[in-house]
């Protein structure tokens, strides 16, 4: 609840709060959210390869704003058919809409898969009703120039709002995120210091200020990035790196005697902008 309280005073419009292998335990959290006023839009993840299980987490996730149906489109996870990949998809998507349910679909493995099929699977999820396609890079092994390609293809095919999921595994998440805003996605998927499986995802830090940078409104609050770094950080038990981009201890400590007379120049950005102060050592 604090991390959901500090994510809305930062400006963050929506959570991500289910996960597909705990849909009802999550939704307890999704709850309290509700009881105490914030305007967080809450969303989720069902996986959508097994009809019964798909139905019952979709009846259960009414309570969510919205929550998007994953379906991996490699071959090496199930289900392993391409044609029972679309059916058990569409049949989820068939089912949320029943219900009256603002629903996404999510394809993980999306970089790792043809895009003509990606692009297939795509077109009939959103001629069922799907109103937001998310492109996942599941094991994190694309770079920018890739994702800006593939969003754009998939940005010229669909009228419906595409979402990017980057992980860093090549340490190119957040330049893939940023990637793909300039192909034409409308949002990204971001967690604060990257937190995620194995190396993590794209951090919400580095996309904000990165995203300012370029020009672009977020409706992050810049200065609010480093007090969440550090509440996260703290209630998580995973320490930042002190050479981490944008919030990290060393990011404007300035050693070398040639960049003192002037420190500014020897930064990407005013640290200000997130609340930070510039440390400058004095020459021995």
């Amino acid at each position: 609840m604090k991390i959901a309280r500090a994510l809305e005073e930062a400006g963050v419009p929506e959570v991500e709060i289910v996960a597909p292998s705990r849909v009802l335990r999550d939704l307890e959290a999704v709850k309290k959210i509700r009881d105490t006023g914030l305007r967080l839009i809450t969303s989720g993840l069902i996986y959508a390869y097994s009809p019964r299980l798909a139905e019952e987490s979709i009846e259960a996730s009414k309570s969510l704003h919205r929550f998007d149906l994953l379906m991996p489109v490699t071959e090496k996870r199930e289900p392993f058919d391409r044609q029972s990949k679309v059916r058990a998809l569409l049949d989820a998507l068939g089912a949320a809409l029943s219900l009256q349910c603002h629903a996404g679909v999510g394809f993980p493995h999306a970089t790792q898969t043809e895009v003509g099929f990606l692009l297939e699977i795509a077109h009939k999820a959103v001629e069922r009703g799907a109103e937001r396609i998310t492109i996942y890079d599941t094991n994190g092994s694309v770079e920018p120039f890739f994702v800006y390609d593939l969003i754009g293809r998939i940005r010229k095919e669909f009228q419906v709002p595409i979402f990017f999921h980057g992980h860093n595994d090549l340490g190119l998440a957040a330049a893939n995120a940023l990637a793909a805003v300039r192909a034409g996605a409308n949002g990204l998927d971001v967690t604060a210091n990257g937190l995620g499986d194995r190396a993590g995802n794209a951090a919400l830090e580095q996309v904000a200020l990165g995203l300012h940078l370029g020009g672009y409104s977020t409706g992050i609050a810049l200065n609010r990035l480093k007090s969440l770094s550090e509440l996260v950080e703290n209630e998580s038990d995973v320490p930042v790196s002190k050479l981490a981009p944008v919030v990290g201890e060393f990011v404007a400590h300035h050693i070398s005697a040639s960049h003192l007379k002037n420190p500014g120049l020897f930064e990407a950005y005013d640290p200000t902008l997130i609340g930070i102060k510039r440390k400058i050592d004095d020459p021995v």
